[in-house]
């Protein structure tokens, strides 16, 4: 091969490694960006829950959804003692009006909800579910951490025993039927992800990096002082190969995330008790039992809100 084949081949092999680490962004919401870019979903909270999901014109008027300057606001009610044969606490469930197939996501959050009872989360989700997967971002329960990062899937998706991650796996097989829902989880090592902690930080960055090959995820607190520069500044692009090993990373090995996941919606939401939450709320250190915990003190839930600066998407 002749001096100046080579020099192209070489040129392009480095080209193709640059794009597929370099992302532009496609998508920017910050503030009241949040109220134009989702959905309020009004729906049975399908995991359970003592939760009422409200429409807009109720989030509205109740407060639970609203955006001062970069601040995007997202709670539950907690003025209102609730009646045991009523409807649950009024709360927020939102869905990005765009869907995403291969992509990064990065969350700059400055609080996330906590408080007994409480299962937050940040997922996204296909409209075939489990068919089109899911995969959980931010999620916990009761204000116990750190932060799980889960994929849910029809069978045929396992995840190796050994990987490149600085997190814990929970499971490796991602099949719900057989999990029970659970998944093929990754617990977090880093305590500032999740709950009163997160939020004593100022919060931090959440981003999710999807493709073919993998699903990657990170966290930053906003006390690291190594978080890369095109995350804190929410770059017009950004490249992942230099955002280091992530926190939570799931490899096609034996998982083909091509036919296992479809194109995906975010989720936003705030629900209590339910499938998980009120399944671990007496192993948590909580009060009674969750429902009338739910039900009988909404001061409680006063720290129950998200904060958002911003998100950023990337294709």
């Amino acid at each position: 091969m002749g001096v100046i084949a080579t020099v192209f081949l070489h040129l392009l092999l480095v080209t193709q490694v640059v794009f597929a680490v370099s992302y532009s962004q496609t998508d920017s919401h910050t503030g009241s960006g949040f109220l134009s870019s989702f959905s309020y979903e009004a729906i049975p909270d399908p995991t359970h829950g003592r939760v009422n999901y409200v429409d807009a014109t109720k989030a509205a008027s109740e407060n639970l959804t609203y955006a001062s300057g970069n601040h995007f606001i997202l709670r539950a009610d907690y003025k209102k003692i609730l009646s045991p044969t009523g409807p649950g606490r009024d709360s927020v469930r939102l869905k990005s009006n765009k869907q995403y197939l291969n992509s990064v996501m990065v969350f700059s959050l400055r609080h996330m909800p906590v408080g007994c009872g409480t299962w937050p989360a940040i997922w996204t989700v296909g409209a075939n579910w489990p068919n089109q997967g899911e995969i959980d971002i931010l999620e916990g329960v009761n204000n116990v951490g750190p932060d799980q990062v889960t994929l849910h899937t029809s069978s045929g998706c396992t995840m190796p025993s050994s990987r490149s991650q600085t997190g814990t796996s929970l499971g490796n097989n991602c099949d719900v039927a057989v999990t029970n829902n659970a998944g093929c989880g990754v617990k977090l090592t880093d305590t500032r992800s999740y709950g009163t902690i997160l939020n004593s930080k100022g919060g931090g960055w959440f981003a999710m990096e999807r493709t073919n090959n993998f699903i990657k995820v990170w966290f930053w607190s906003r006390a690291d002082t190594n978080v890369p520069s095109d995350v804190t500044s929410g770059a017009t692009s950004v490249n992942t190969d230099g955002w280091g090993t992530p926190d939570a990373y799931f490899p096609d090995d034996s998982c083909p995330i091509s036919e296992k996941f479809g194109w995906h919606n975010i989720i936003i939401n705030l629900t209590f008790c339910g499938d998980w939450a009120g399944n671990v709320y007496s192993q948590s250190g909580c009060p009674g039992t969750c429902v009338d915990y739910v039900n009988n003190n909404p001061s409680a839930f006063q720290d129950a809100y998200f904060d958002f600066e911003w998100l950023k998407i990337y294709g």
